[in-house]
């Protein structure tokens, strides 16, 4: 059966398994920013309307859990763009909460617009927000994240702190370390200023390990991952891992050639990645990528981590 707005279950480096929900069209969003594994922004926006039905997604989840057999480890409101720019979003927590009790939900989020009070009301029943926050100064804010004009970075961290003294959930703060954008002495201690603010349960480090939307990017090392949590000088700060090995997970589809380009549209994937989702053995998913490749559908990208598939632009 095939899904509009779900896609998975995948294997995620903070969630385990992850049910991915899409709230938005690929890609709306209040920022742009410049190692963003989706894409670039095609919709800046913060206006919130209902972009996609809740009844629909709703629809789509009840069909989903009537015959999934696949183990999830969360539900999670996430995809293609920020979730909390559909203005249905609380509706949908609600209804995931009422129906699906034995699977935590998760929200994945910029934590852009947690400043607005009908933004966090309809956060505050999901059992983990997981919020980035990239840099804490202007400067820093516009050049990585390159943001919708309504929005300031003291207004961003407002926001997140306000939403901290009202939720009572988990809250994993996601800082993305770009080398040569937000590593400085200055920009790491204004984020430290920041994190002490909000008060998040943890502080992940992450860094880039796929295509962003800006030629000549590359990941932090360990050893300057490392560094950066020495600085912050917090506890609760840790380095995010490579996606733990689900091997053998059994694919949630039989049309593995649609599932695939499900997952690569919403991010690039590894032959690994793909071998790990959809359960099939290396060769099978290699004849499907070499068919895809000469159909010019996808496209290879060699990263420092290896050989990523993408969506081929045309």
């Amino acid at each position: 059966m095939a899904y509009t707005y779900l896609f998975g279950p995948v294997p995620s480096r903070r969630l385990g398994m992850s049910l991915g929900v899409d709230l938005v069209p690929r890609k709306v969003c209040t920022l742009d920013c410049v190692y963003c594994e989706v894409g670039r922004t095609t919709t800046l926006t913060s206006e919130r309307k209902e972009y996609i039905p809740a009844a629909a997604i709703i629809a789509e989840l009840g069909r989903f859990f009537a015959t999934n057999t696949t183990a999830i480890d969360y539900i999670t409101i996430s995809g293609s763009g920020e979730p909390t720019l559909n203005s249905g979003i609380g509706d949908i927590v609600r209804s995931i909460k009422d129906n699906i009790d034995d699977i935590p939900l998760a929200v994945l989020t910029n934590g852009t617009l947690l400043y607005d009070k009908n933004v966090r009301d309809a956060l505050l029943a999901a059992d983990v927000v997981l919020p980035s926050l990239d840099a804490a100064t202007a400067t820093g804010f516009a050049r990585i994240n390159r943001h919708h004009r309504s929005i300031t970075v003291d207004r961003y961290i407002e926001g997140l702190v306000t939403f901290r003294q009202e939720y009572h959930g988990k809250i994993w703060l996601e800082i993305f370390i770009l080398p040569g954008y937000n590593d400085s002495d200055a920009e790491l201690q204004a984020l430290r200023q920041a994190i002490l603010k909000i008060q998040p349960d943890s502080v992940q480090l992450n860094t880039l390990d796929r295509p962003g939307t800006v030629a000549g990017l590359r990941g932090a090392t360990l050893v300057e991952l490392e560094r950066i949590a020495v600085v912050l000088h917090l506890e609760g700060v840790e380095i995010i891992a490579a996606a733990p090995d689900i091997g053998g997970a059994p694919s949630c589809r039989k049309e593995a050639e649609s599932v695939l380009l499900e997952m690569i549209a919403r991010r690039p994937c590894t032959l690994d990645d793909l071998v790990t989702t959809l359960g099939m053995p290396a060769p099978a998913i290699e004849k499907i990528v070499a068919a895809l490749a000469t159909a010019e559908k996808i496209e290879a990208v060699q990263l420092d981590r290896g050989l990523f598939y993408q969506l081929k632009n045309k």
